[in-house]
């Protein structure tokens, strides 16, 4: 039986079937392959849009000594997301940003005010859970950036 059959009398909308075929878990606590992702994040920046609230992309990775992002190995990824899992809200979501190298947060629904210190305040946060949490080594250099996407 197809995913959501029996709720949408056989015919699966295109987004939730999307959702089914592209991500590994549900909404809080799971992650959003590539495309899922991207597909996730344009929905919410119209959101953001519509509703005037700002919208901040997190996006993790790791870089080597020669400043070059690395591929992110499985074992390191699922510890990322656990992580990352422990930094976002319910109505966040996490994914590849760009798939097995940089992992990303949609943070949705910003402060109604402006806030200049937010990226700041989300960075450390983010930062300090995650060396924690991750195993650092010499050739391993964390990389945690805060895009902020303006009010949509």
């Amino acid at each position: 039986m197809a995913l959501g059959s029996t709720l949408f009398h056989g015919r699966v909308p295109k987004a939730l079937a999307l959702m089914g075929r592209l991500s590994l878990w549900g909404r809080k606590g799971q992650i959003y392959s590539e495309e899922a992702f991207r597909h996730m994040l344009a929905i919410e920046r119209k959101r953001a849009r519509r509703s005037n609230r700002p919208l901040f992309l997190l996006l993790v990775g790791f870089k080597g000594n020669s400043g070059s992002g690395l591929e992110i190995p499985p074992a390191l990824a699922a510890r990322l997301f656990s992580g990352l899992g422990l930094c976002v809200r319910e109505i966040d979501f996490v994914g590849w940003h760009r798939e097995g190298r940089i992992a990303g947060a949609v943070l949705a629904q910003g402060p109604t005010e402006p806030n200049p210190r937010a990226v700041t305040r989300i960075f450390e946060r983010v930062t300090a859970v995650l060396r924690r949490r991750l195993p650092m080594t010499g050739e391993r250099i964390l990389d945690v950036r805060v895009v902020p996407l303006g009010r949509g």
